[in-house]
């Protein structure tokens, strides 16, 4: 079958799968939801952020001070697939069980379409509305970004899955798996809307980088913390780092709009991404195994949305506490000790110091 027909019926199983209650309840909460977005749907010159700049060709002098930082810590953080080896993982992988596989190879096969998702709202929308200079820059370095995590998956999945067919179905994740598609199209949706406020869209994408892909980060934790898969491992501390960073970047930029959502607006589209992501990993773990299991990773979703919702300004509303302690500072949970951590290994030489920094001295001590 040609895979845009695997698409469509993949599709068509997810929507297929809707509660008829449910998609009445939701068609008059929808209603609402619309009335609200044309009162908020307001003119782009009104929002500073992308209000018709002139200058908006040259960086300095700067006026987004907090955003240009972002930008130097994302440049700082830079990092390729060739520094990951991934000699070592093969024995560990052969050495789990087949659930253990199944899991991870599906979360690999999420993320290995999710970056490329991210970049098509970079590149169509985010990067072509935004006017000012400090944000297009960090824009722009982030789809170099999200093309590096996209590779390193390829290559994990490469590496890890020897059989052609089930390589290639992994590959073509969205197209194969319903709970898989479910996530894409949402995430898709917000790209395609073009009477979605900004504020809208940014909260939509932070919920893509805070809420679906942290479960599968706390997945590949999960195998750090047994001493497993340490090629695999440490991919994903330097991507969940830089996700963290894309996260708390939206944040920053939602913080910038004049024209905030209603609080409702905001709760509705994290709950469905929640929902979702639960979905997924119900789907995805069918069975128990140790530390590891739906009914966890649920509640940790939860967790991280509660986080995001603070970082929005808005308060919380699941109230779960951390189920797993190895997620304890990891920058997805919203806190800056595993970012601050990482940059101080992995920063690039003269980037975030001083010009009396960079000056040799022969009395410095070491």
């Amino acid at each position: 079958m040609p895979l845009g027909q695997k698409r469509t019926v993949a599709l068509n199983g997810v929507n297929n799968k809707e509660n008829v209650d449910m998609n009445v309840e939701k068609s008059a909460r929808d209603l609402v939801m619309d009335a609200e977005k044309l009162l908020i749907h307001s003119n782009p010159s009104d929002e500073p952020l992308l209000a018709e700049n002139p200058n908006r060709f040259v960086i300095f002098p700067l006026k987004y001070h907090d955003i240009w930082a972002f930008y130097k810590k994302a440049v700082a953080s830079f990092w390729t697939v060739e520094e990951v080896d991934l000699a070592k993982d093969m024995a560990d992988w052969e050495k789990m069980t087949d659930s253990e596989r199944f899991f991870i190879s599906r979360v690999l096969a999420f993320f290995a379409a999710s970056d490329g998702i991210v970049n098509e709202n970079l590149v169509e929308r985010f990067s072509n509305e935004v006017q000012v200079p400090e944000a297009r820059f960090f824009y722009g370095f982030q789809i170099a970004i999200e093309n590096i995590h996209s590779e390193m998956y390829s290559k994990l999945i490469e590496t890890y899955i020897r059989d052609e067919t089930e390589r290639k179905i992994l590959f073509n994740a969205i197209f194969e798996f319903p709970c898989i598609a479910k996530k894409a199209e949402w995430a898709l949706k917000w790209i395609a809307d073009h009477d979605a406020p900004f504020a809208e869209r940014v909260i939509a994408f932070a919920a893509v980088e805070g809420i679906f892909f942290s479960g599968s980060f706390a997945a590949i934790f999960w195998l750090k913390k047994r001493g497993l898969m340490p090629g695999l491992t440490h991919s994903n501390e330097l991507i969940s780092r830089d996700e963290g960073l894309h996260r708390d970047f939206a944040c920053l930029m939602y913080s910038h709009i004049k024209n905030k959502l209603p609080e409702e607006r905001i709760y509705y589209i994290i709950r469905d991404a929640v929902t979702i992501e639960q979905e997924f990993l119900t789907e995805s773990l069918p069975v128990d195994m140790i530390g590891m299991n739906c009914r966890l990773m649920s509640q940790y979703i939860e967790y991280v949305a509660d986080h995001l919702l603070v970082e929005l300004g808005c308060a919380k509303i699941y109230k779960s506490k951390n189920p797993f302690d190895f997620m304890e500072n990891i920058s997805i949970d919203g806190k800056t000790n595993f970012f601050e951590k990482k940059v101080a290994e992995y920063q690039r030489p003269g980037v975030m110091t001083t010009e009396d920094e960079r000056q040799f001295q022969l009395d410095a001590d070491f």
